[in-house]
């Protein structure tokens, strides 16, 4: 055979051979086990330490893992700890567990943890708060850490379980040392790249259109229950789109389900509607640091420094109206910043200040803006269920005591640089507390902000009572349940009785899905892809 025909036959060969392979691609693609999810916002990057936000946590929880992690009725399980122990009263030894690696191949050791404890309590970080207790790790060996607190910790455990685990090598091969600092609008590898431990690999990265994760089978725990091999998550902020996407078949889950169309989409034979209560409080926060508020016609001064201008705020909200109207009675108002189920929670501070507008004009008058005045809001539209409806109602509820809200509602991608970077006089939140303690918020939300520890860090109004800091500290180290209980009573009554906030509500969870589809709903909003099964009914 001359040697042209000798090469033609075999590039014809190898042309069979790679469509024969193609169509095994395209079989396996169609036969494959697909989920396609929707929310109304997106996770802003696949940093695990860039963001400390509940959908942000929640989606690269599938492609990272803690320590120590939560099972279906939000109790501690072992992850990549296998065990723990406190072996002296400010030290817990924590075992890990062997033969994981990372989603590139990398073995996980003691190192990896200690990298990552370094890195999510250094520059940039948005979860200091669940390691800033921590003032030293040490290596025992490979598999075995001593993590060291400042003082006695009894809730290490729980506050550790949304602090997850970075590969070191990984980071320092992909300049990723630092954590992205979304206050800054700084990016690295690590906002579109991701190297987890987790049962999900991250594919395809398009930020706020489209991410595409597929199942990790070298993952260590092979008794997950999810029949998922490719997860495609896309952002789809308005709420009509989200809805019409599931009832055309388009994708098979959403959520939230906005209040008025869970009853269609309930009647609907191939669909199913999942509810449940939420640990999330929304509430409003109020600048109470700066000495003249930002985007105000006030100057020289800061009216939400005075508790008479907070508590006018706080009377001209008719909470009933906001649960009837914009919530559709999926809302339970509360006067406290954190829900029943949060342990420590003191149900017997539950009541809210009465409505009464004429005495939020009385109160405004009586600390000198008989008129009123103007303010600038800032509110999410694509992280709550009817955020920027919420803020529409206060605005409007506001604007009968004489008080002008300009409002700028926005996306989270914008919306939290802003805030976090304390660029806001008046903004609504949400918190649900990751360690489903009430030590949680008052560190996170009510102590005297300190950026050097981490401690009111999303304290975003800059409220502070020495009193409250000092019970804050003093919670975190108690071990007595009666007086660490009387003690979370104290602290809350005061910031209740300073109206440090304006606590809202505790929302409805909705979620819709396909019928075929199956998963676990928590009540911190998370949903766990190795929880979820497509095509069985």
């Amino acid at each position: 055979m001359r040697e042209e025909g000798r090469g033609l036959v075999q590039r014809a060969c190898l042309a069979l051979q790679a469509a024969a392979g193609t169509l095994a691609l395209v079989a396996g693609a169609a036969a494959a086990n697909t989920f396609k999810f929707a929310n109304q916002g997106d996770a802003l990057s696949m940093d695990p330490h860039s963001l400390n936000e509940s959908l942000q946590l929640n989606f690269t929880g599938n492609i990272y893992e803690p320590l120590v992690g939560r099972g279906k009725n939000l109790e501690l399980v072992p992850l990549l700890a296998t065990d723990w122990k406190q072996i002296a009263p400010t030290v817990w030894r924590f075992n890990l567990r062997k033969g994981v690696t990372f989603h590139d191949g990398t073995p996980f050791t003691a190192d990896d943890v200690i990298f990552s404890w370094q890195r999510a309590r250094g520059e940039g970080s948005d979860v200091k708060t669940y390691v800033q207790e921590i003032v030293d790790i040490r290596k025992i060996h490979d598999h075995a850490v001593d993590i060291v607190t400042r003082a006695p910790f009894p809730i290490l455990p729980d506050v550790i379980s949304l602090w997850y685990i970075m590969s070191k090598k990984w980071c320092e091969e992909n300049r990723a040392v630092q954590p992205v600092d979304k206050r800054k609008g700084v990016e690295n590898t690590a906002s579109f790249r991701a190297n987890g431990t987790g049962p999900f690999r991250l594919r395809a990265r398009d930020p706020g259109v489209r991410t595409t994760l597929v199942r990790n089978y070298n993952y260590w725990d092979k008794k997950i229950e999810t029949n998922i091999e490719e997860a495609i998550f896309t952002p789809i902020a308005n709420a009509s789109t989200r809805v019409a996407a599931l009832l055309s078949g388009e994708i098979d889950m959403m959520e939230p389900v906005p209040v008025q169309d869970i009853a269609r989409i309930a009647a609907n034979p191939n669909l199913k509607v999942m509810q449940g209560p939420e640990l999330r409080t929304i509430f409003l926060g109020m600048d109470q640091g700066r000495d003249e508020l930002l985007y105000s016609n006030v100057k020289g001064k800061n009216p939400f420094k005075d508790k008479r201008v907070r508590q006018a705020f706080y009377q001209a909200i008719d909470i009933q109206a906001i649960q009837k109207a914009v919530m559709r009675g999926a809302s339970q108002p509360t006067a406290l910043m954190i829900a029943p189920g949060i342990r420590g929670y003191p149900a017997d501070l539950n009541k809210r200040l009465p409505y009464d507008p004429e005495a939020a004009k009385r109160l405004l008058a009586e600390a000198g803006y008989p008129n009123g005045f103007e303010v600038g809001m800032n509110c999410p539209n694509d992280r709550y269920v009817n955020d920027e409806e919420i803020c529409k109602a206060v605005a409007a509820m506001l604007a009968r005591i004489g008080i002008k809200v300009n409002l700028t509602a926005e996306s989270k991608a914008t919306y939290f640089p802003k805030i976090l970077s304390r660029n806001t006089s008046f903004y609504l939140l949400g918190w649900t507390p990751g360690t489903y303690d009430a030590h949680n918020p008052l560190n996170a939300l009510m102590a005297t902000p300190d950026p050097k520890m981490g401690r009111g860090q999303f304290n975003l109004g800059s409220y502070s009572n020495p009193r409250v800091d000092e019970l804050t500290q003093a919670i975190a180290s108690e071990t007595d349940p009666a007086k660490r209980n009387a003690m979370i009573r104290e602290a809350m009554k005061i910031h209740q009785d300073d109206i440090g906030h304006i606590p809202l509500h505790q929302q409805a969870l909705a979620w819709a899905m396909k019928k075929s589809v199956n998963t676990v709903q928590l009540a911190d909003n998370f949903m766990m892809l190795k929880w979820t099964t497509v095509g069985r009914k």
